[in-house]
């Protein structure tokens, strides 16, 4: 087991966020998806650090936020994003978004009207239609499924988040990754996201795509089965101007599997923020 604590946090509509805050120079927010927390951006984090103050936190609903019944979809998160933004007293940062995290930022940008000087999305959930059979179902089943015994969840939540990776995960790691989803509340928690989840949150938003003016770098895991390179290379072309790089040896959870890569594709590309050229 990794240790990973976020040791800020701020409460939205009575309920806990739980974040952290590192690293010195201009800002940069990073935004995790699911079923993912924090924790598996810290290769990111870390790295950035060294020349930017950078700012991550837990969904709503994930990691070590709040975890009760409630909204967790994604209607509520760029509310909650929009949020800490304000807490952080936060103008344009550069922003970083995988998987549910792009699609947060893309959201927060096109509902909220928050301004980011660079924006950086990894694998982000944003083209319709989205959501594997797994997904599906769950959604059709989701107190069933919450009410498996607790080796049987696990031995699920394990089994999914491997389907993320084209290398295998280090049981490390693993255990890191699956440890907020186990226990009563997390447990429920999971499964409640999954159920939550539905492509009309990005419908709202994958019309407005053309309206973005702010330089965007998209990156992508070349082995994604969960998001296919397609959706990457079609995302591309709705927004202007953005480049799209492609990670090799990688999948859908290239933050884990390449990070060294991405901070690579990410420093250069930040470092130019406050200019109007794009990478």
């Amino acid at each position: 087991m990794i240790e990973w604590k976020l040791p800020g946090s701020c409460l939205f509509d009575g309920r806990t966020v739980r974040y952290g805050v590192t690293g010195h120079g201009p800002p940069v927010v990073a935004v995790h998806g699911t079923p993912w927390s924090s924790f598996n951006l810290r290769h990111i984090i870390k790295a950035l650090s060294r020349d930017f103050t950078v700012y991550y936190y837990d969904l709503i609903g994930y990691g070590q936020s709040d975890k009760s019944p409630g909204d967790v979809s994604l209607g509520i998160q760029n509310p909650v994003l929009d949020y800490l933004l304000d807490c952080w007293q936060l103008d344009n940062p550069s922003i970083i978004g995988h998987d549910f995290g792009g699609t947060t930022v893309l959201r927060t940008h096109l509902i909220n009207g928050r301004d980011f000087d660079r924006i950086v999305l990894i694998d982000p959930v944003a083209l319709a239609p989205w959501g594997s059979p797994f997904f599906q179902h769950v959604r059709e089943h989701e107190a069933a499924f919450a009410g498996v015994p607790d080796y049987i969840h696990e031995a699920i939540v394990r089994a999914y988040i491997k389907t993320a990776a084209f290398t295998p995960i280090d049981d490390a790691i693993l255990d890191s990754i699956v440890l907020p989803w186990t226990g009563p509340d997390g447990k429920a928690a999971f499964y409640r996201q999954i159920a939550q989840a539905h492509s009309g949150y990005t419908d709202a938003v994958q019309a407005l795509y053309a309206e973005i003016s702010r330089p965007v770098l998209i990156l992508w895991g070349r082995e994604d089965t969960w998001i296919p390179l397609e959706r990457g290379e079609a995302l591309r072309d709705m927004i202007p101007g953005s480049s799209l790089h492609v990670i090799p040896d990688a999948g859908h959870l290239v933050i884990e599997e390449q990070p060294d890569q991405l901070v690579e594709k990410i420093r250069p590309f930040i470092q130019h923020a406050g200019t109007p050229s794009r990478a």
